[in-house]
């Protein structure tokens, strides 16, 4: 069932399964992921708000789309609650990788919303095939070059 062909629905698990082990592969390398810093608590704080307004949006913005008919779109509705959880984490944790992350999950939703609008009716599901892959990616640290240092200049607590 789904919009995805059989074959199709079973390769992209195997691709999804694959690239999430490929990804904890790569973050066992030492050096992988920068050295933690314990957030202050104005970034602690920014934290705890981005993720509760994140899980109201969820709950509501669902349910208001299945209300108006629109329940394919859901999916793409956590997408960009997602992706627009990460924006304030950029300038409370000084880490600009949040910020295009951000960008690219909320880009992701809006591109794959358009494109059900125009009457591509596996749109949402594509859509979210995509993010799953752009979060992979960027859980990889592969979304900002090696040896990357916080964003300084953003204003970020340390």
């Amino acid at each position: 069932m789904g919009v995805f062909p059989s074959a199709l629905a079973w390769s992209l698990r195997g691709l999804g399964v694959l690239a999430f082990v490929l990804t904890l592969s790569r973050l066992r390398r030492p050096g992988a992921l920068p050295a933690p810093r314990r957030p202050d608590a104005a970034s602690w704080r920014t934290y705890q708000v981005s993720v509760l307004l994140m899980v109201l949006a969820l709950s509501v913005g669902a349910r208001l789309l299945t209300l108006a008919g629109q329940a394919p779109l859901v999916v793409l509705w956590v997408v960009f609650a997602v992706g627009a959880h990460f924006y304030p984490f950029a300038q409370a944790f000084g880490a600009a990788v949040f910020r295009q992350l951000a960008f690219m999950m909320v880009g992701t939703a809006a591109l794959f919303a358009s494109l059900f609008a125009l009457g591509w009716e596996a749109a949402p599901a594509v859509g979210a095939v995509v993010a799953g892959a752009v979060m992979l990616w960027y859980s990889a640290g592969l979304g900002q070059p090696p040896g990357a240092q916080p964003d300084t200049a953003s204003g970020a607590r340390g």
